[in-house]
């Protein structure tokens, strides 16, 4: 599974999960209130997976304003974020952060109803899961790490979240990446059969809850894929009903909030002010389907680009590939 989103979207109840989700988060806030001062919530124990596969890397839970994330730094040099993409977590970029941890000090969470990470309380219209409130958190973040100004990669839905951070936050993204994506609103205002194909779970998940949850829910294990490494991680990560219903929120957000920003910014002319790199997958739906490099110009005001081989997940299916692109674009 990959990119996920569509039109129309309902506002849902929290369920009894949601609830007891909140009280969780709740308790951990208070928690790091008592020891860990404003944005360490507590010492996290370090998984066996963060220590295997990104040794080295500080594992940690940060409190944003709006959430508690599951993060890790790692390496020395200037500041880079790596936001990951759905259904995957921070750990989608093990093999490419130690050797950008070589050049960089790399930061990567878990996103907002992903991962090791809090699942909020929808909001209203979804609010609490638009890629405006998942662009705060990543500013949070890296205030919390004692960065006001970084470059950012991201990649499938972290992506979006980097695009709408670099529009929210010009004054602190020196440089952005996106991986395998075309804007959102583009998307939605360009539907296709080849894209309803390519990407059904965009109009799946954005139904009302608890529709999707419950197809989901009803069977984990299909998020067991990937690397080897990761596997039996994704397929732990969606046992839990709170994760399948925050990636779906995710989705929800993005096809009713998350457009209303966008057609904002258009009407406002705002575009991507900062340089902007966009890697895209020669051998998947994105380079067949879409003139990806044409499409972000529209959106951004200084682009790149290239396409490679490696599948969607292209940090995990061509690390090397990725590498080799984006290392000269952050240097400048």
């Amino acid at each position: 599974m990959d990119e996920r989103t569509s039109a129309a979207s309902g506002n849902s109840r929290p369920s009894s999960t949601d609830r007891r989700e909140i009280l969780r988060a709740g308790a951990a806030l208070t928690l790091g209130a008592l020891v860990g001062g404003a944005g360490a919530v507590r010492a996290a124990d370090a998984s066996p997976l963060d220590a295997k596969l990104l040794p080295g890397f500080k594992v940690e839970k940060v409190k944003t304003s709006g959430a508690t994330l599951h993060a890790v730094k790692g390496g020395s040099g200037p500041p880079l974020l790596l936001i990951h993409g759905a259904p995957l977590t921070h750990l989608s970029w093990f093999k490419v952060a130690p050797e950008l941890a070589k050049s960089y000090t790399v930061i990567a969470a878990d996103l907002r109803g992903y991962g090791d990470s809090s699942k909020p309380e929808d909001g209203e219209n979804h609010a609490n899961y638009s890629k405006r409130a998942m662009a705060q958190d990543q500013v949070d973040l890296m205030k919390h790490y004692g960065f006001d100004r970084f470059a950012v990669v991201g990649h499938d839905r972290g992506g979006r979240v980097a695009h709408r951070l670099a529009l929210d936050h010009p004054q602190a993204v020196t440089r952005a990446a996106v991986l395998d994506i075309v804007p959102t609103h583009y998307l939605y205002t360009h539907v296709t059969g080849a894209f309803i194909n390519a990407y059904f779970h965009w109009f799946q998940y954005v139904r009302a809850a608890p529709a999707p949850e419950d197809i989901l829910n009803a069977n984990p294990a299909q998020f067991g894929r990937g690397p080897p490494e990761l596997r039996e991680e994704y397929a732990r990560i969606y046992r839990d009903p709170a994760a399948v219903h925050g990636m779906c929120e995710d989705y929800r957000a993005s096809a009713g909030i998350d457009l209303t920003y966008d057609e904002a910014d258009l009407k406002a002319g705002k575009k991507v002010a900062c340089p902007l790199y966009t890697l895209w997958a020669s051998d998947g739906a994105m380079g067949r389907m879409y003139d990806v490099l044409g499409i972000w110009k529209d959106y951004a005001s200084n682009v790149q680009g290239a396409g490679i081989t490696g599948g969607h997940n292209l940090q995990e299916g061509n690390p090397a590939g990725v590498l080799e692109k984006l290392l000269p674009f952050l240097k400048g």
